[in-house]
Parts: structure tokens; sequence; C-alpha cells
């Protein structure tokens, strides 16, 4: 959601924009953690990988966000953002690459 749609659903519901953000922002968490939790042990190596390319995705946007010249708290949530998405996207790999190797032939 862009800025002007968040302050326009805000203002129909006549409630702040942040607590507005925040509350989505939570509701995410936790349907993010059930969603994830609850995938059986067969999705689990396709899932990492469609999860490998949504932090490359997550990257490019905290790259943006951390590109000004100004630090500010956006620029800041952007450095961290990255780092984030880059031990996600260095794990994602390694667990994917070492449950592959599981399958293959012993010589």
């Amino acid at each position: 959601m862009n800025e002007a749609a968040i302050t326009a659903a805000a203002a129909e519901t006549g409630v702040d924009p942040f607590v507005f953000s925040l509350t989505v922002f939570i509701l995410a968490i936790f349907v993010g953690y059930h969603v994830v939790w609850n995938v059986t042990a067969a999705l689990h190596t396709p899932l990492m990988s469609l999860t490998n390319a949504v932090s490359g995705i997550i990257i490019v946007g905290a790259m943006l966000a951390a590109g000004p010249v100004n630090a500010d708290v956006g620029t800041v949530l952007g450095v961290i953002a990255v780092t984030l998405a880059s031990v996600n996207i260095v794990g994602g790999f390694l667990v994917t690459q070492r449950m592959l190797s599981m399958f293959k032939k012993k010589q």
C-alpha cells in the first residue's frame, strides 16, 4: 500500500495512519508465521527456493530505501533489511544445497 492509500483507509475508519500500518504489519507477521509453520516436509525445499526469490526482491527494495544520502530512519531500516535478507538468502541456499545432497547417490 502506498502512503495515500493508507491515509485514505485510515481516514475512513477514523484511525491514526501509524496505528493502521502497525496493525497491518502485526497481522502480516501472524499470518506469515502460521503459513510457514504449517508447511509439510515435502514442500520445504520448494518453499525455501521461493523464499530466496522473495528475499532477492526485498533486497532490491531495501537498497532503494538505504540509498538516500541523508541518514534517517528509512535509511537505517533499509540497511538492516539488506543485511537480514542477505543472510536469509545465503542460509537458504546452504540449507537447500544440503537437502539436495541427501538425495544424491553415494559413490
